[in-house]
């Protein structure tokens, strides 16, 4: 009998119907920074890429198939981004990469997919240029470029700002970029810059900028920052009697400035195309469905991921799947641009970026922001 079952075993191997048990999984890839100090904003990322998933498996999966995800930390460096997704493109063979967290790390290993013809998809990197590497680069995330124009002019109407003092990371390819598209939206809106200071990643003190800007008598200032030096910079100002308005890019929007700012943190105005004041179905459902798993408040990290794995999940079920690595990726790339989507982040489309040859490249997300200000330990929606 034993040796009859083995030849049997045997047989089926040969023919490859043991093998396509297990093709019924879809494997994607996530890299996420999950440790250091980007781990602020990946903890929240893969959790919500989780509960989309687990939501889609539940349902039967994408036309019967099962995702499984395949995570990685690449713990917010350009290094270990680029090495993570060398591992999950070539290593682990995933159909499509999420991530990198940051777009320091995303401007360093997307060319790696782009080489490698897989999708990466960027759900927060909101950076100038990410597209523009090629057309296997997507992203959900709402550039600064959209959204800080519209956050200075609903923070200008609702508090009267006539100048500003700005005050940037100038050694991260996110926080320069914000800084760069403030400075344009400051100048198309002609509010006056009363200073301009900078800092550093990894600075724990900045009261030498604080207090030069404290000296120029702003209305406001305006921060591009990460949630670790930007919640500091907003409680050391605060001790320093400067209580004037921060108006701040995506990097600041996140309920963490909550902890991390304690009693500093109202007054901070941002914009994103979500909120968790926002209360149509569809994100009233996520929001529930998020605190129900994991017994904490979810952010516009977790929400813009929750919607990433949808918008994948739409585009592979009008791939047929046909075991070839190579045709299934490029299969998907194709499927990406067509899909539309309402969910958590609201009513989402694709438009085509240009890469820097003048040329169409990969896609940039198509919505609108929502403007918030924090006020007693919640975002508070303002038009």
């Amino acid at each position: 009998m034993k040796s009859t079952m083995t030849k049997l075993l045997s047989a089926l191997v040969a023919t490859g119907m043991v093998a396509a048990a297990h093709a019924a999984d879809l494997k994607i890839g996530v890299a996420e920074a999950l440790s250091g100090g980007a781990a602020q904003y990946g903890a929240a990322i893969k959790n919500g890429f989780q509960l989309a998933a687990d939501e889609i498996n539940a349902a039967g999966g994408i036309n019967g198939n099962k995702l499984v995800l395949q995570v990685e930390d690449e713990q917010g460096k350009k290094e270990e981004a680029i090495n993570v997704f060398k591992k999950l493109i070539f290593q682990d063979k995933v159909l499509m990469v999420f991530g990198p967290t940051l777009s320091n790390s995303a401007q360093a290993a997307d060319p790696i997919a782009q080489a490698g013809k897989t999708v990466a998809f960027g759900t927060s990197n909101t950076a100038d240029g990410i597209t523009s590497i090629g057309d296997f680069i997507f992203r959900n995330s709402v550039t600064e470029a959209d959204v800080l124009p519209e956050t200075i002019k609903v923070a200008a109407k609702h508090t009267g700002i006539k100048k500003v003092a700005v005050l940037y990371g100038n050694d991260d390819v996110f926080t320069k970029s914000g800084y760069d598209n403030f400075k344009k939206a400051l100048e198309d809106l002609k509010i006056p810059v009363t200073t301009t200071e900078t800092f550093a990643k990894g600075d724990v003190d900045f009261k030498a900028q604080l207090t030069k800007i404290k000296a120029s008598k702003p209305d406001a200032i305006v921060l591009s920052a990460l949630i670790a030096e930007g919640a500091p910079i907003m409680v050391q100002a605060r001790q320093l009697g400067i209580n004037v308005p921060f108006i701040g890019g995506n990097g600041m929007n996140s309920v963490k400035v909550f902890d991390l700012a304690k009693g500093s943190s109202d007054g901070l105005w941002v914009g994103s195309p979500w909120s968790i004041e926002n209360n149509t179905p569809a994100n009233t459902k996520f929001i529930g469905a998020y605190k129900a798993k994991y017994n904490v408040a979810p952010d516009q990290f977790a929400a813009q991921s929750y919607d990433a794995m949808y918008i994948a999940a739409a585009a592979i079920k009008n791939v047929k799947i046909s075991g070839n690595l190579e045709a299934d990726r490029k299969a998907l790339r194709d499927a990406l641009p067509k899909v539309t989507h309402e969910g958590a982040t609201g009513k989402f489309a694709f438009r085509q970026a240009m890469g820097k040859n003048g040329k169409p490249a990969g896609y940039d997300a198509q919505q609108a922001p929502i403007v918030s200000v924090t006020k007693g330990g919640k975002y508070v929606i303002e038009k």
